[in-house]
């Protein structure tokens, strides 16, 4: 760059006609030379002079510096010169140039001897991240931090003080979750501010005072309060516009605020391989679909994670395979409306029929071209990795077509876990919100669910005080919960979001005291009806997956979850491996499938004996013969 730069400006000197030349000194930077070129009309000229930039500009920081780079002005060179002057106080341009392509031939000549990676790492910055909000924005944040990776940020630090990048990684679904976000900056702030005291105190280890990095909902959502918040913040990047953070972070490098939270109808990351947060686990994320087009009143997800788009099915094969071949052992896959999939990439004919809702459900956005459908991911995932466990979030009600439900039946692979988000239990209050069903529909749905899957567990979303909602109209959602009876649930106070379907035509009229006594009446209906989905498991032997030790026991008990995401605590001990041929014990670890008798019930966990260690395939007794049928069929 500088030595184009710098050839470029050589050329002019014979045919400086037509230029205009600007220099600017700084006291931080150096000098910086920029002029610019008008355009070329002599067909004369020379073939390095047709090739010329419009603009050029060479600086100390276009430089990979090691020793620096200096051209040893005086300060009080004058570099200004008013047009058809011919006095000039100073060194002529000649000379500058001569200097500094000295310097420059200097410079490169060292660098030979530099290995590139130690130029790079010196170059660039140590990241910090924290995330909140969803296993969306976890999975997210591993983009991020892929995407830093490969531009040279490759060392990450646990703590801020030490960082020059921090990250962090928002959720605007609720005003808690933003306040969180606004405490954090306020810290961050000062890590900043204060950069020179702090590390003269020790409180900072950073080698520049760190550059703050606001990602995710909250970004696009507040992006111009964010910015306008005293220089808190140095980059504002939306969920679809990672690709661009190195150049954004340039721009801090120029005084310039980054900003970039434009919503694609097109970007889901696909060809990128997440950095994953926590090494050595034997769980992971993977993204299979971005956005969402329910536009529910309540929901702001629309307006800053944009339109639904699918990834192809062969990249998230491909992903689902590295994180196998890694150690993984079980894999959640991700999406706003994770069961609407719909990968049109290689053949938009290329689905089954129509494109059919649960019964009794409807949708205000229509499908326009039709591809592989969720089923159909789970269906080839679950067959090509029949050793690995499959879940999935968050899905909407009205894509639980039944040949998804059988083929959760049939697969032992794929979790008998299903998540069924209700948001209320009356239908008056279902038709603000926009969801598309009525409360018998989803009613009816739970009991076709549970005939399909007997042995399923269902979880849910509800939120309390919705605009309008009256006191009958609560009870109604309490009825529900009663009715159905979930193994777990999310409940939150409503939280009016700006730019929802709520907040341009409704009315939040439900005091705030009301809302925070119905959630806590909907937190003891759901309590009642937990106890007995975690008492029915006493006697049953569960096939658990070891995640750790059990943080009450840490050194004699290790805990982990059930297919239906029960958490199971045991004694460690030597055991049996089923899949072994030595015919020895050894005692399970993490990443280990194990064999336990669930002997009582915590109504909130569950406690146990190791019988074994085993694998999916040997605990639900599935063969070759089975795989291969399932394939042919």
């Amino acid at each position: 760059m500088a030595s184009s730069s710098l050839s470029s400006l050589s050329s002019i000197l014979s045919n400086p006609q037509g230029c205009s030349l600007c220099f600017k000194a700084s006291t931080r930077r150096g000098l910086s030379l920029a002029f610019l070129s008008s355009k070329l009309n002599h067909a004369s000229s020379s073939s390095s002079s047709a090739l010329l930039p419009r603009c050029h500009r060479l600086t100390q920081n276009s430089i990979k510096r090691k020793k620096g780079f200096s051209l040893d002005l005086p300060r009080s060179f004058s570099v200004s010169q008013t047009a058809g002057s011919s006095k000039f106080d100073g060194p002529s341009l000649h000379q500058f140039i001569s200097k500094a392509q000295t310097s420059l031939t200097a410079l490169q000549t060292d660098s030979e001897c530099t290995p590139d990676s130690d130029i790079a790492s010196s170059s660039k910055g140590r990241i910090y991240h924290e995330t909140y909000g969803c296993q969306m924005n976890i999975n997210d944040m591993e983009i991020v931090l892929s995407i830093m990776k490969n531009s040279g940020y490759k060392e990450v630090v646990t703590d801020p003080e030490s960082a020059e990048v921090i990250f962090i990684n928002t959720c605007a679904i609720r005003e808690n979750a933003e306040q969180r976000v606004w405490q954090r900056l306020n810290y961050f702030w000062f890590l900043k501010r204060e950069w020179k005291a702090n590390v003269a105190e020790g409180r900072a280890k950073s080698l520049k005072p760190p550059k703050v990095v606001v990602l995710g909902c909250m970004a696009e959502r507040l992006k111009d309060k964010i910015l306008d918040s005293d220089k808190m913040v140095d980059v504002v990047c939306g969920p679809d516009a990672y690709r661009d953070l190195p150049r954004l972070l340039e721009e801090v490098d120029y005084g310039q605020k980054g900003i970039n939270t434009l919503l694609s109808l097109e970007e889901t990351y696909a060809d990128i391989t997440p950095v994953r947060i926590s090494q050595n686990a034997i769980t992971a994320f993977v993204s299979v679909m971005r956005g969402c087009n329910n536009m529910c009143a309540f929901c702001i997800v629309p307006f800053t994670r944009g339109r639904e788009r699918s990834r192809p099915v062969e990249s998230i094969v491909r992903e689902v395979k590295e994180l196998w071949e890694s150690g993984v052992k079980e894999v959640t896959l991700l999406g706003q409306n994770v069961n609407s999939y719909n990968d049109d990439s290689s053949d938009p004919e290329s689905g089954r029929g129509k494109w059919e809702y649960s019964e009794g459900f409807s949708s205000r956005c229509k499908v326009k071209n039709m591809g592989l459908r969720f089923a159909d991911l789970l269906d080839r995932l679950s067959l090509e990795f029949p050793e690995m466990r499959f879940r999935f979030t968050s899905p909407h009600p009205k894509d639980y077509p039944d040949d998804l439900l059988y083929l959760m039946r049939d697969r032992h692979n794929i979790c008998n876990l299903i998540h069924l988000p209700a948001q209320s239990g009356n239908s008056r209050i279902l038709e603000r919100m926009r969801r598309g069903y009525t409360r018998e529909a989803y009613l009816d749905l739970v009991k076709k669910i549970r005939s399909i899957i007997p042995d399923v567990a269902i979880t849910s979303d509800f939120i309390t005080g919705f605009c309008g909602e009256t006191e009958e109209e609560h009870q109604e959602t309490l009825s529900l919960v009663r009715a159905v009876g979930y193994d777990m649930a999310y409940m939150f106070a409503y939280s009016m979001r700006e730019k929802t379907h709520a907040h341009r035509n409704y009315t939040d009229d439900v005091p705030e005291e009301v809302k925070q006594r119905r959630l806590t009446e909907l937190i003891e209906a759901f309590r009642e009806t937990t106890g007995p989905c975690y008492d029915s498991q006493v006697g049953s032997v569960q096939l658990v997956l070891v995640e750790g030790p059990n943080k009450r026991a840490p050194e004699t008990e290790l805990i982990g979850k059930t297919d239906k995401g029960h958490r199971v605590s045991f004694v460690r001990k030597p055991l049996f491996d089923k899949d072994g041929d030595d015919g020895l014990k050894r005692k399970p670890e993490v990443g280990d499938f194990v064999e336990v008798r669930v002997e009582r019930s915590t109504r909130a966990s569950l406690y146990g004996e190791a019988l074994a260690i085993s694998k999916m395939s040997l605990f639900h007794d599935v063969g070759v013969d089975a795989v291969v049928a399932s394939c042919a069929s």
